[in-house]
Order: structure tokens, then C-alpha cells, then sequence
């Protein structure tokens, strides 16, 4: 037999070439964003959510700071609606809650985020149901009237 000519031990790796199939041009990003590979970029415009979430935390970090002294140790947090009992009034919906702690357990205040901003047509109308809520909440927590936890508090 002849010696026939040895293939070449380390070819280059054959690359596959990426049509623009149909003029439908670029299929995804050109650049990897900053903050690296797999991981979401943030939105570029905070959602109602995030928004509803500020405007809590902008109302009770405020009112807290004021009587912190007094209040002890409050967890707050946002949920999107009220777990209610089988039996309760469909004419009544919670817009908040208040759960007092004991010993060792903080007392919780929960806003509920759907009730409240289906009753506002607005930020504004938002920003000032969610001070009432939390206002009032707290002022029963306390045994003192709302006024006094806060003076932009407007019984309506």
C-alpha cells in the first residue's frame, strides 16, 4: 500500500456562519450588559408595585423616626390584598393591619396595595390615603389621636 498523505492532526475548527435569514437582521443583544452575564438589567421605570413600595416606605420611615421612642420595635410591611375569612362582609375590605406583638414578637403593620389604589385616581390621592392608613394605625397603637402622630393627618 502507499503511503498516502496523513490528514492534518489539528484542523481548525470548523465555525458555524450566522445567516441574517430573511433581512430579519441582529437576533439579540449586541452587547452583554454591565452587570454581567444571566443576570436582568432593571427595569428602566419603576412599576406600580415599586412605586406603591416607596411611597410606604417614604410615609412610614418618617412617621417611625418621630415616634420611634415610643413605638418599640414595628416590622411594616406591603402585600397585594387581604386574606379574609369566608364569612366576611364583601361590602368591607381591610386596607391595612395591625397585629400587636408580644415578648419577643414585633407588632406588624401591613398595608394592602390593591384595596388602596383601587380607591385613588391619582399619586397625590395615593400618597395621602396611604399617610391616613398609617396614621391611624399607629395612633391606635399608641392610645393618642391621629393628629398627633402626624400633623399632615386630614380626617376625611
Amino acid at each position: 500500500m502507499a503511503d498516502s498523505p496523513d490528514p492534518d492532526p489539528d484542523p481548525a475548527p470548523h465555525r458555524r456562519r450566522l445567516r441574517d435569514r430573511r433581512g430579519r437582521g441582529l437576533r439579540g443583544p449586541a452587547i452583554r450588559p454591565a452587570d454581567g452575564p444571566g443576570q436582568p438589567s432593571p427595569p428602566a421605570r419603576p412599576g406600580p408595585r415599586e412605586r406603591f413600595d416607596r411611597t410606604v416606605l417614604d410615609v412610614v420611615t418618617e412617621v417611625d423616626a418621630r415616634w420611634q421612642h415610643r413605638l418599640g420595635l414595628v416590622e411594616y410591611a406591603v402585600e397585594e390584598v387581604p386574606l379574609v375569612p369566608e364569612d366576611w362582609s364583601p361590602d368591607q375590605v381591610p386596607l391595612s393591619s395591625l397585629v400587636r406583638g408580644s415578648g419577643s414578637t414585633p407588632t406588624r403593620l401591613v398595608v394592602f396595595r390593591r384595596p388602596l389604589q383601587q380607591r385613588c385616581q391619582d399619586r397625590e390621592e395615593l400618597e395621602a390615603l396611604v399617610l391616613t392608613v398609617v396614621v391611624e394605625q399607629l395612633a391606635d397603637l399608641l392610645g393618642i389621636d391621629a393628629e398627633e402622630v402626624d400633623p399632615r393627618y386630614r380626617r376625611d
